[in-house]
C-alpha cells in the first residue's frame, strides 16, 4: 500500500517523465552485484507508479532500457532481459489491480519474441483501464524514434497519402512512438546526472527539468513530492507568455 502524501495546495503535473538512474551505484555502495541494484530499481518502479497515481499524476513515462544499453556487458544485458520478463508479468497483474493503462515505446524489433508477446498482452489487457497511463520506454532512443518517424513520413509522401506542405509539428508528433500521449510537464532524473541521454528529445521541448542526487532504488514518494514542489516554484512561460 502506497504511503499517503499530503499534496494539498500543489499543482500536480499532468505528465511526469523519469530517467531511472543509479541502480548500479546503489548496488556498489552496498557491495552487491549490479543485478541486485536493477532488482531494487524494479521494485521502486512499482512503488512510484502507485505513488504518482495517488498524487493525481495522469501520465507517467519511465526510461527503462535505451538503445545504447545493448553496449553493456553481455551478462548484465541478459540479466536485465530476465528481469524485464518477470517485470512484464508482474505488470499485467499490477495493471489489473490498479486499473493502470500500460504502453511500451521504442523499437521492439530487437527484443526477443516472447518479450514482444508479453508487451502485446500487457497493452491489450490494460488498454481500457481508466487509471494512470504508464508508458515504459524499452530499447528506446529519441534519435532512433525520430528517424523511424521520418522514414514513415517519407514513405507516405512517396505513396501520395501525405503532401509535404501538410507536414506540421502536429503531424510529426503523430508519427512518434508517443502519439496520443501529452508532452511531459516535468522530467525527473535521479543519481546526479544532468543530461537527457537521448530521451524524449522532441517531447521535452517545454518541460521543466528536475535533477536529484538520490539513486533510483532510494527514490520514494517524499522525493517525488520534492520534485513536484520544485515544479510548483517554476514560472512556466512559453515564448515569454505565462502558461
Amino acid at each position: 500500500m502506497a504511503k499517503k502524501i499530503d499534496m494539498t495546495g500543489l499543482n500536480i503535473p499532468n505528465h511526469v517523465a523519469i530517467i531511472l538512474d543509479g541502480n548500479g551505484r546503489w548496488a556498489k555502495k552496498r557491495h552487491l552485484p549490479r543485478n541486485a541494484g536493477h532488482r531494487a530499481g524494479a521494485k521502486t518502479v512499482e512503488k512510484i507508479i502507485e505513488d504518482a497515481h495517488h498524487m493525481g499524476v495522469k501520465y507517467l513515462t519511465m526510461y527503462a532500457f535505451s538503445t545504447e544499453n545493448w553496449n553493456r556487458p553481455e551478462d548484465e544485458v541478459k540479466a536485465l532481459m530476465k528481469l524485464l520478463r518477470n517485470y512484464l508479468q508482474d505488470c499485467i497483474n499490477q495493471a489489473n489491480k490498479n486499473e493502470m493503462r500500460v504502453r511500451v515505446i521504442g523499437d521492439k524489433s530487437r527484443l526477443d519474441r516472447d518479450i514482444v508477446e508479453k508487451i502485446e498482452e500487457l497493452e491489450e489487457k490494460s488498454k481500457d483501464n481508466p487509471g494512470i497511463n504508464f508508458t515504459l520506454a524499452l530499447n528506446y532512443g529519441s534519435r532512433d524514434e525520430i528517424r523511424r518517424a521520418v522514414q514513415k513520413i517519407a514513405e507516405n509522401v512517396k505513396n501520395g497519402s501525405l503532401e509535404p506542405e501538410d507536414i506540421s509539428e502536429k503531424t510529426i508528433s503523430e508519427y512518434l512512438d508517443t502519439a496520443g500521449i501529452p508532452d511531459p510537464d516535468l522530467l525527473i532524473r535521479t543519481s546526479g546526472e544532468i543530461r537527457l541521454s537521448n530521451y524524449l528529445l522532441w517531447q521535452l521541448a517545454y518541460t521543466e527539468f528536475y535533477f536529484t542526487d538520490v539513486l533510483w532504488p532510494d527514490f520514494n514518494a517524499e522525493e517525488l513530492k520534492k520534485a513536484i514542489e520544485q515544479y510548483n516554484r517554476r514560472d512556466r512561460r512559453y515564448g515569454g507568455v505565462k502558461s
